[in-house]
């Protein structure tokens, strides 16, 4: 979610600095994870021992509070390449397992947890986290989830503006293949997404931001907020895609997190691929003008209740078709850029959530016929570790 800024306006005065100053399409990926006890698989608040372990270890600083103490988020930091960033999250995975194992502790990686209450799990003591429990109470208790994000870096803050307008787009389609939350306190809910309703339908400044002309707009908006006493840093605006001041990056917030990591590395390559799209298109002026907001969520609603088991609307054409078709025809048209930033290599991995749907719909399959919840997500924590394990294997 971020960390406090001392100076909210000062920050906000250095921004435009800062996409100034960025190279285009750096990467940077984040991912978080449930804190489990080794025996029952339940969330566990033990989030400042496994940071301390992690801290001192080969991970050092890439490790991160998100809220409860229950979870954990790694962070890749800065790759100038989309390899240098895969081959990092390999490792930050990896050696999060590790850290974690010498504590009788197992980390997973679904959008909920099927079974743990929300009314066990602690808050860290984090000014900036005081700030969102203090303001939110309630609805800062219920969140509960866990994604995965991903920064590309954008040079030029008008620039970035456009494609952050562009990137709003893609929030279902991306949704849709990263869905793993379809169960929250001991029972199927019934959507794909259950991380993005908590989340998104309760947080305020959430979910697909409104169209901004340029910077300037962008400026004066969080200007207002500070001013009007709305927000007091710019970390709690929580858009599912928004610029980030302090790093020229578009952030992208739309994912599940995934338990393969072979198929969160390949949403990222995806993300950065559409990302690297738009920033050509603008360049070449044939950006298209921005999607309305309530035509995008038509498709969010559509994402997060079934995934990739019914149609998305190509919004273009405005028209419903299978959402598998809607992915192919986004990876042809990002052909360029798959091409150009060697991204090929990381996307095999969606083919099956192509093919074969999102993990959700399948685990929702799989209780309507009897197995149990916590049976499967059990079997979730352990590819969560072990394909770390393979990919270091792999990549070396």
């Amino acid at each position: 979610m971020g960390a406090s800024v001392e100076d909210s306006y000062s920050a906000l005065d250095a921004a435009r600095g800062h996409f100034a100053e960025a190279t285009d399409f750096t990467i940077g990926i984040e991912e978080e994870f449930q804190i489990l006890d080794r025996d029952t698989l339940l969330m566990t608040n033990r989030f400042e021992e496994l940071r301390d372990a992690c801290q001192a270890g080969a991970l050092g600083e890439h490790v991160a509070g998100e809220l409860i103490a229950s979870e954990i988020e790694v962070k890749t930091g800065r790759g100038e390449t989309f390899n240098d960033a895969a081959l990092m999250l390999i490792e930050r995975r990896r050696g999060l397992a590790e850290e974690a194992a010498k504590l009788g502790l197992l980390v997973g990686a679904t959008g909920t947890h099927p079974t743990s209450p929300w009314q066990d799990q602690r808050i860290i003591d984090t000014p900036h986290y005081r700030i969102v429990e203090g303001t939110l109470r309630y609805i800062a208790w219920r969140n509960n989830t866990f994604g995965m994000h991903v920064h590309v870096g954008i040079r030029g803050a008008d620039r970035a503006m456009a494609v952050a307008n562009a990137m709003r787009a893609y929030v279902p389609e991306l949704l849709a293949l990263s869905c793993t939350s379809p169960w929250l306190e001991g029972r199927i809910t019934h959507l794909r997404s259950t991380r993005t309703q908590i989340f998104t339908r309760m947080f305020p400044r959430c979910g697909i931001p409104d169209i901004f002309d340029d910077w300037d707009d962008y400026d004066r908006y969080v200007r207002f907020l500070l001013a009007t006493g709305s927000i007091r840093e710019h970390t709690e605006i929580w858009w599912t895609v928004r610029p980030h001041q302090s790093f020229g990056t578009i952030e992208l917030r739309a994912c599940d997190a995934l338990p393969d990591l072979g198929e969160s590395i390949a949403l990222a390559a995806f993300q950065t691929a559409l990302t690297a799209r738009a920033a050509r298109l603008y360049d070449a002026g044939e950006l298209p003008a921005p999607t309305r907001a309530r035509d995008l969520e038509e498709n969010l609603w559509r994402a997060l209740r079934w995934g990739m088991s019914r149609d998305l609307i190509d919004l273009d054409r405005r028209v419903a078709i299978p959402a598998a078709d809607r992915v192919r025809a986004l990876l042809a048209d990002c052909a360029p850029e798959i091409e150009a930033l060697d991204l090929q290599r990381w996307l095999a991995p969606l083919d099956g959530l192509i093919e074969h749907g999102d993990h959700a719909s399948r685990w929702k399959a799989r209780v309507e016929a009897g197995e149990s919840m916590e049976s499967i997500h059990a079997e979730q924590v352990a590819i969560t570790i072990e394909s770390a394990s393979r990919l270091a294997t792999e990549v070396r």
